[in-house]
């Protein structure tokens, strides 16, 4: 029995509907899925820098408790602590043993007077076969009124090595002191000239920031170069940051206080 003439009209105008359907949704943008945290960029690494160095106990605990939050949300890699202390720093060693979240990599800065021990390089992976250098560097040893000694010469000349066969994509070198001196008289003048010398390093090598402790300017940028001034011993003092695998984001650091990271 044939079919009545309505159906085959029916089938006919299905099929041509569902036609136009799947040519519109070829023809329209697709969004990537992303995978992971809301408010994240899949492709990129995110770190935390704080201040290290002691504080109230209630203190010391509300700000490990934002950090393990930001960790969280973000997943960051890494920490930075900026401390005179090193591995005997007390945020450090209480942040990995109370906060499970917290126990991930922490490279912390170390203020030293008679030994070269201060000073290390971490390369970090990022997707896309690009890495990233962390330079810490013992900035105790370039103090003073200008005459390096032998071990801040030493220090001077392995950053110069390390900088010239690194074929990291970006490198950030850490330090406690900032570079920029506020102090006047013969002391700051000598610092000055000695940090001097550093920042032509940081430039010949094309070193993308310089993170320490915060100076006379929480931030400041000089040509491709940004100095990165941690707050240090606030309460909440820590920042976030991203660093794109693809292109700089800021002059590869976005500062984000938290409670505005969006």
């Amino acid at each position: 029995m044939e079919k009545p003439s309505w159906v085959l009209t029916f089938v006919a105008q299905a099929c041509l509907c569902f036609s136009l359907y799947l040519a519109f949704q070829l023809g329209q943008p697709q969004k990537p899925i992303y995978h992971g945290t809301s408010g994240t960029r899949p492709l990129d690494l995110y770190f935390i820098s704080v201040g290290g160095g002691f504080r109230p106990v209630n203190q010391q605990t509300h700000l490990l408790k934002q950090m393990e939050k930001v960790v969280k949300k973000y997943k960051a890699k890494f920490v930075v602590d900026i401390s005179d202390l090193g591995k005997d720093d007390p945020l450090m060693q209480n942040g990995t043993l109370l906060f499970s979240s917290l126990k991930l990599p922490w490279y912390t800065t170390r203020v030293s007077e008679r030994h070269g021990g201060g000073y290390f390089q971490k390369k970090i992976n990022l997707p896309y076969e690009k890495t990233l250098d962390v330079i810490v560097v013992d900035t105790g040893l370039l103090q003073g009124t200008g005459s390096l000694g032998g071990f801040g010469n030493n220090q001077l000349n392995w950053l110069k090595r390390t900088l010239e066969v690194t074929g990291s994509n970006w490198r950030i070198v850490v330090g406690f002191h900032p570079l920029a001196i506020c102090e006047d008289g013969e002391e700051g003048m000598g610092a000055k000239k000695v940090f001097e010398s550093l920042q032509l390093i940081f430039m010949k090598f094309e070193v993308n920031a310089y993170l320490s402790g915060q100076g006379c300017a929480s931030s400041v940028q000089r040509r491709s170069l940004s100095y990165l001034g941690n707050p240090g011993r606030m309460e909440d003092g820590f920042l976030l940051h991203r660093v794109s695998t693809l292109k700089i984001v800021g002059n590869l650091l976005c500062q984000l206080r938290w409670g505005s990271c969006a």
